[in-house]
């Protein structure tokens, strides 16, 4: 199934995943609040689909996203920035608990390279380009280009990155671990679409918990995260998934999940 809005098509498949395209090309896939709207709108309808067990964010062959609405930004002095409804609307996409698996192809700039890092896979097309430019402008990255950068790439990276706004290549956002894979030009989003449906075929619990445990390393200590993934790991000692996993194991067969 297929549904399309002026700003992001959502393509329903068959496998369990769901496919997110930014399409604003006159814009250049800016992300403008409404199309942040879009995307924590149908990210939240996803939530309790069972239906939908991974997400993947794309845009065109040309530009994934190349930042937030200039024109946007202009109207905005401080109290308008300081009550911007834009942080509550990260939140929420950060907050997702299935897997999203963005594809990449050209620039990846600024707001929609902060988009990238509330996924947790990518895969991009060689050609793409990845910045937070935003010094050019006279501010600074707002959601996750100065915090969640440096936890991703290092200090030293993310400083370059943000201090003198130039744009590094897909091979090294690969190495900074940025992005997982990169292929030619025009195959990222066929490989995010076998990486997506790999995930879909799994446990639906265990990849939300995984998924969860893995992003507590952004927050807690280590000793606080070790506690936290132990219970993860027990509680999943109840659900009907472990048990069939096992049993499916044990039968040479594939397993039938049950998202429970």
């Amino acid at each position: 199934m297929t549904e399309t809005s002026n700003l992001l098509l959502v393509d329903r498949g068959l496998d369990g995943v769901l496919k997110l395209t930014l399409n604003n090309p006159e814009k250049r896939n800016a992300l403008a609040t409404p199309v942040l709207c879009l995307i924590a709108d149908v990210l939240d309808s996803a939530r309790d689909d069972a239906g939908v067990r991974c997400v993947i964010i794309t845009g065109s062959t040309k530009v994934f996203a190349a930042g937030a609405d200039i024109n946007e930004l202009a109207q905005k002095g401080a109290a308008g920035a300081l009550a911007d409804a834009r942080p509550a609307i990260w939140a929420r996409i950060r907050a997702f608990p299935k897997p999203i698996v963005a594809a990449v192809e050209g620039w990846c700039l600024g707001a929609g390279n902060e988009l990238l890092m509330c996924c947790d896979l990518a895969v991009a097309g060689a050609g793409a380009r990845f910045g937070q430019p935003e010094s050019n402008l006279g501010i600074i990255p707002g959601a996750g280009g100065t915090a969640t950068l440096p936890r991703i790439v290092g200090r030293m990276n993310a400083m370059h990155m943000v201090l003198l706004g130039q744009p590094i290549d897909a091979v090294t956002a690969q190495r900074l671990g940025l992005v997982l894979e990169v292929v030619d030009d025009g195959a990222a989003l066929a490989r995010a679409g076998e990486l997506a449906a790999a995930i879909a075929a799994r446990a639906p619990v265990a990849v939300r918990q995984a998924k969860a445990m893995v992003n507590a390393s952004f927050d807690l200590p280590h000793t606080s995260h070790l506690a936290a993934e132990r219970q993860a790991f027990s509680a999943l000692f109840g659900t009907e998934d472990k048990r069939e996993g096992l049993a499916s194991f044990a039968e040479k067969r594939s397993p039938e999940w049950k998202g429970c």
